[in-house]
């Protein structure tokens, strides 16, 4: 017999309503994005500049791993994913998607649960095949220009082969964006 973990994901409200027409795509099953993925994440993603993402989140306590301290592989995928959207785009029907190749992650000071986080991916190079991508992860209470990152990743992208993209099925994965992705204030 399971027992039902009760999870509401905790967005907090991104700092600028405008941001709405920037929300990328998400599915219904993935570990990061998945909106109905009751063990996910359920994080939204949006872009906030060329080849730049950025994602306000708080994770959530059952997800640490010392006391009061996200879990590192919480993290490493909150970033893989951040990394992994910077140029992705927001038509989920002309999305760029990548693997990952590489994915190195540095962890500066421990990453709090149930607190506000920003998260920033930017694509540093872009070779058309391959991507090189940074993200980090900073308080959301921090000033953008100051903030020093909390963690932070360097990645090696790869563009999906054609094949497997052709194998995919969109609807069924339910890969859209939703609106309502944009927690209530």
């Amino acid at each position: 017999m399971t027992a039902e973990i009760p999870f509401r994901p905790r967005r907090p409200q991104p700092p600028r309503p405008d941001l709405k027409h920037l929300l990328q795509p998400n599915s219904q099953h993935c570990f990061v994005c998945g909106l109905s993925n009751p063990y996910g994440l359920q994080a939204c993603f949006y872009q906030t500049g060329e080849k730049e993402v950025t994602v306000w989140y708080t994770i959530p306590a059952q997800f640490q791993g010392y006391p009061g301290v996200a879990h590192g592989g919480i993290v490493a995928s909150l970033l893989d994913e951040v990394v992994g959207r910077s140029v992705m785009g927001t038509d989920p029907a002309n999305a760029r998607l990548l693997f990952t190749a590489r994915l190195s992650v540095r962890y500066r000071q421990h990453v709090p649960v149930e607190t506000p986080l920003r998260l920033v991916g930017r694509a540093l190079k872009d070779r058309g095949r391959t991507v090189s991508a940074w993200g980090g992860v900073y308080l959301a209470a921090d000033d953008p220009e100051t903030a020093q990152p909390l963690a932070e990743a360097e990645s090696l992208l790869v563009a999906v082969p054609d094949d497997t993209l052709a194998q995919m099925d969109a609807e069924a994965l339910g890969w859209k964006v939703y609106p309502d992705c944009i927690p209530e204030e």
